[in-house]
């Protein structure tokens, strides 16, 4: 439940991500290094890789962006706990909204 009423707090703070830059370099290192898993280790996936992560922390808080990377990830989870996540509208706005600004980084980037 701890976790529940973490990610309810980090949803409901109405920061605009344009106004910070509160990603820290290790969180943004991850992604680039995860994405270019993804898409071949080249330069090109470098390039396009750090230009998603750009994106996308220039669309969400980073409280936001862990909000959904969290709900991404317990979202694949079988059984109760990934049922309570899934049945819950906030959850479901926070992954919605991760997944808008991953779209939005995949058309401007790669």
């Amino acid at each position: 439940m701890r976790l529940a009423a973490a990610l309810l707090l980090a949803l409901s703070t109405p920061a605009l991500a344009g106004d910070l830059n509160d990603y820290p370099t290790a969180a943004r290192a991850d992604y680039v290094f995860a994405c270019m898993k993804s898409n071949g280790e080249t330069r090109q996936a470098l390039d396009q890789c750090s230009c998603s992560i750009d994106v996308i922390a220039s669309i969400l808080p980073y409280q936001r962006y862990v909000a959904g990377e969290t709900v991404a990830s317990i979202n694949q989870q079988a059984g109760q706990l990934g049922n309570m996540f899934r049945n819950t509208a906030v959850v479901r706005d926070a992954l919605d909204e991760l997944r808008r600004a991953q779209a939005e980084a995949q058309v401007r980037c790669f």
